[in-house]
């Protein structure tokens, strides 16, 4: 399914007055607003561009309760009963997905396959005898194995998760959104939202200056746009890569793979139908290489290297689809899904941790039952009010990498000059007391803009991979002419002469 196939909607041109707003179109939006319209709920949701252009689009779509911060560290963090109810409400998202896709005929390629966890050579192989022990008291049925199912790499031993879950996510949220609609919700698409105020009555601003009424606001924006400190000074952003290239169908067994390396990687195949002839190629998907956004001298190395370690180990040759995103990393692993501490009657959904399709739907749970005033036992766990003491160094860590950020205000530019960027290229310029960034088009005309972020006033960096200019402290991301494509920024970055 192309973007172009994803249903369309108009953008608000009127002030509304609803039950709950929901910003945001993505998994997480789209499952709180079809949940609670099931429900007889006014739901109206609000979409800054075309509907599922976010991160729900960027995802490689691993449906998994095997989780990558793995249950040991869990446990250390929230205690036995914190990593088992992990697991149940990880486990429920997909179960729910399941059944969403079997009571709304939604055809999304959903099935269910094993994942495998392998400890490459020279790795510890204690990481894997530990999360045995560790995902069995929270409750997971799991396998300790020789050696994986795949033929053309020698794993070494591994661990099995089985009824894990994969599916196509474009098809998916297309579907839910018809659905949404077809219960009476609505949907508006190109209406950036800028301004929310929380109270007995929230309120919504809109960049065209509508305003929105509702008794609830659910803010699924993969990352708050409001200036909530406490959230963003505890969850970091990150860049995750990943490429499709064509493999023979039946080179390997179908299934979700990922190993222990930091940065991992984590492998399926397109899809788990059958091919209509033997001679037809699958798609091989590789993420990994992740890295902390603005901290990388040059991305697109980070593509490369996931090239070199998907052909290492499979029998690919061309790589036809490169594709990045943004997960939010809190310091203690999980998603923050519940009340906005600093907003009324305002609530979010962020943190996805890598795992933004379960998240995204355990938000949805969570949410709806937080809305409708009703008791949800995973309350607790992801409060994003929580405080867990052994998350603080994380925390400090990524706290004293926002102010290095802070620091590039007093340093000199990434280039003397701007005739020493290229045609398409953007670099950081010095001009006095003042840092510019720069973009060259391809024409050689020069675009000059304050390369101060809107949201809280870190420097920007250049990303050449995707031609955009990236913070490095919570996340905001602008094309090369400054228009805002992610929050939490709600603003363009400001032209000067």
């Amino acid at each position: 399914m192309r973007h172009e196939d994803v249903p369309r909607f108009e953008p608000l041109q009127e002030d509304l007055q609803t039950d709950v707003c929901i910003v945001g179109a993505g998994i997480a939006g789209l499952t709180t607003a079809y949940l609670l319209a099931r429900e007889g709920v006014a739901v109206t949701v609000l979409e800054a561009g075309v509907l599922v252009a976010g991160e729900s689009s960027r995802t490689t779509a691993h449906l998994s309760f095997a989780l990558d911060d793995r249950y040991y560290e869990l446990e250390d963090l929230f205690g036995q009963s914190g990593a088992r109810q992990a697991y149940e409400s990880h486990a429920r998202a997909v179960d729910l997905i399941e059944q969403i896709v079997e009571r709304e005929r939604i055809r999304c390629e959903f099935t269910r396959l094993d994942g495998f966890l392998l400890a490459p050579p020279n790795e510890k192989k204690d990481v894997l005898s530990r999360e045995y022990n560790a995902a069995v008291r929270a409750g997971l049925t799991v396998d300790q194995l020789d050696a994986s199912p795949i033929s053309t790499w020698d794993t070494g031993p591994c661990l099995r998760f089985p009824n894990q879950g994969q599916f196509n996510p474009l098809l998916y949220l297309s579907g839910l959104a018809r659905k949404f609609v077809g219960m009476g919700g609505k949907i508006f698409t190109h209406t950036h939202v800028e301004e929310v105020t929380g109270g007995d009555t929230p309120e919504v601003e809109t960049r065209r200056r509508n305003r929105v009424r509702a008794r609830a606001v659910v803010l699924a924006t993969n990352t708050p746009i409001d200036d909530n400190l406490t959230i963003h000074a505890r969850q970091a952003p990150y860049r995750t890569y990943a490429i499709g290239a064509p493999i023979p169908w039946d080179a390997i067994p179908r299934g979700l793979y990922w190993d222990t390396l930091d940065p991992y990687h984590y492998v399926r195949l397109k899809s788990a139908s059958t091919p209509a002839s033997r001679q037809e190629n699958d798609i091989l998907i590789v993420g990994g290489e992740d890295h902390r956004q603005g901290f990388a001298d040059d991305e697109r190395s980070h593509f490369e290297w996931l090239e070199q370690w998907t052909r290492d180990h499979f029998p690919v040759n061309d790589i036809e689809y490169h594709w990045s995103g943004m997960v939010c990393e809190p310091a203690d692993s999980l998603a923050f899904i519940g009340r906005d501490n600093a907003e009324r009657n305002v609530f979010i959904a962020t943190g996805d941790s890598g795992h933004g399709m379960t998240h995204g739907t355990i938000a949805g749970l969570l949410l709806t039952d937080l809305v409708q005033g009703r008791p949800n036992v995973w309350e607790k766990l992801y409060d994003p009010c929580r405080v867990t003491a052994r998350a603080t160094l994380d925390y400090l860590s990524d706290n004293a990498e926002v102010l290095s950020s802070l620091a590039d205000w007093v340093t000199p530019g990434g280039v003397a000059s701007e005739d020493d960027i290229a045609p398409g290229c953007g670099a950081i310029v010095r001009k006095g007391f003042e840092k510019r960034a720069v973009y060259r088009d391809r024409y050689g005309s020069f675009v000059q803009l304050s390369a101060v972020c809107p949201h809280l006033g870190c420097v920007v960096g250049w990303n050449q991979a995707e031609e955009t200019w990236d913070c490095p402290c919570h996340g905001s991301r602008f094309d090369a002419y400054g228009k805002v494509l992610r929050g939490p920024s709600t603003t363009d970055m400001k032209e000067v002469d």
